[in-house]
């Protein structure tokens, strides 16, 4: 009892220092945080009952490694998540030149790295359509591995901590396999990988057919089973569908959920480009991630996927206050932006009930700490909605920072 007394009062000690994005002392407070919490969770964690699909406890996938942080998609972020105590960490895969995966969140260059800082790559910059819209960017696939090296990932959020912005390199898939093993030794558990396959309509245009390229990446490290400590997560199904029945993998896989928007009574819209996989969009299949959600769409997920990765609305929609009628949020903290803080729940739908019922997994995506990405229900504490969508029965969660969903799952 008094040990998780003194992890409450360290996560309150991390709060604190987040307002003055001091990362030194934030990550200080949140391992000695995790640290006095180790025997009270597993204590805890032996004798609770949690509402998932299979009564365990929800994993924890540090997304992008742990970008509350540092820079996204980093040796270093990704092994400060698993010091942190994430079951799984994230690799969004992107395909070089010379037919390399590596990890970054898209395939455009600008918002991640220095490359803009590199007047050696300047002639670099074009305009490609990714998913239908056009992008004047510098893209991976441009450049070659040995080219790539040269350039240092940089945090894409202003919000959030810029000391390490130009340090750290972007690393291969191969790397992170490498981190993940070497960690499980030294942790002394299992820590998963969480690949997703970005953009594979976009890659397979280009001759760099990044669903092979995982796969074989995937057999190498002997990880190509059920069994394994995989996910394989992707936005498009025809690619899953290819890992399922065409390479015959029993890997677990999961089908990802988009929107563009939450319409004001709740309901989830389904505006380009985000509406629908993009490989619907190139068939010419009218379907959207809506109706993926409906039970039809669910017992046709189910024959190719172990679960389903939605958008957190999916699950816990929301609204907001529209007081002269316009259709647009009103400010309702008078802090002169709207954001989350200006949105407040509707009551939860039965997502996750008909995703269990058919024997499929739920993965929401993304749990943040900042108040401005949290609903005004709960209160600026990212504690409140970690419970509240545990409460729920979720099976596991994106975050970007997982100090906080470690302690929301040992409270």
């Amino acid at each position: 009892m008094i040990e998780c007394c003194v992890a409450f009062f360290m996560f309150f000690c991390v709060k604190f220092i987040v307002m003055f994005k001091d990362f030194a002392l934030i990550y200080f407070c949140g391992m000695l945080g995790l640290a006095v919490t180790t025997s009270c969770s597993k204590n805890k964690e032996a004798t609770t009952s949690y509402p998932t699909l299979t009564g365990k406890k929800p994993i924890i996938i540090g997304h992008r490694g742990l970008p509350g942080f540092y820079p996204d998609h980093t040796i270093e972020g990704y092994t400060a998540a698993i010091k942190a105590g994430a079951d799984f960490i994230e690799p969004d895969l992107v395909v070089t030149k010379d037919k390399i995966l590596v990890c970054r969140h898209e395939p455009m260059l600008s918002g991640t790295t220095d490359v803009s800082m590199h007047p050696e790559f300047a002639d670099r910059k074009m305009v490609r359509r990714v998913d239908g819209v056009d992008y004047n960017d510098w893209f991976a696939c441009d450049f070659t591995l040995a080219e790539l090296k040269t350039l240092k990932a940089i945090q894409p959020l202003p919000e959030r901590p810029q000391q390490y912005n130009g340090r750290f390199d972007i690393p291969t898939f191969e790397e992170v396999i490498a981190l993940v093993k070497s960690s499980s030794k030294t942790e002394g558990r299992t820590i998963g990988i969480y690949p997703e396959t970005k953009h594979p309509t976009f890659h397979e245009k280009l001759n760099l057919h990044v669903t092979d390229l995982l796969m074989d990446a995937l057999e190498k490290a002997g990880w190509n089973s059920a069994a394994a400590p995989v996910f394989v997560q992707s936005f498009e199904v025809s690619n899953l569908q290819y890992i399922r029945n065409t390479r015959k993998s029993t890997l677990k896989l999961i089908q990802l959920f988009d929107a563009f928007d939450v319409n004001k009574d709740g309901t989830m819209n389904m505006t380009a480009p985000n509406g629908q996989p993009y490989d619907f969009v190139e068939k010419g299949d009218p379907r959207t991630y809506n109706d993926l959600a409906t039970d039809a769409g669910m017992d046709f997920i189910k024959t190719y996927a172990n679960g389903i990765g939605p958008w957190k609305p999916y699950i816990q929609p929301y609204t907001f206050t529209d007081a002269n009628g316009d259709n647009k949020p009103d400010d309702i903290n008078n802090d002169g932006i709207i954001d989350n803080r200006d949105f407040h729940e509707l009551p939860a739908n039965d997502f996750i009930a008909r995703a269990h019922k058919r024997g499929l997994q739920v993965h929401p995506y993304t749990f943040r700490d900042e108040p401005k990405r949290l609903l005004k229900d709960y209160e600026n504490d990212p504690l409140v909605e970690y419970k509240r969508f545990f409460d729920l029965g979720i099976d596991g969660v994106f975050t970007d920072f997982t100090p906080t969903a470690y302690m929301a799952r040992s409270k």
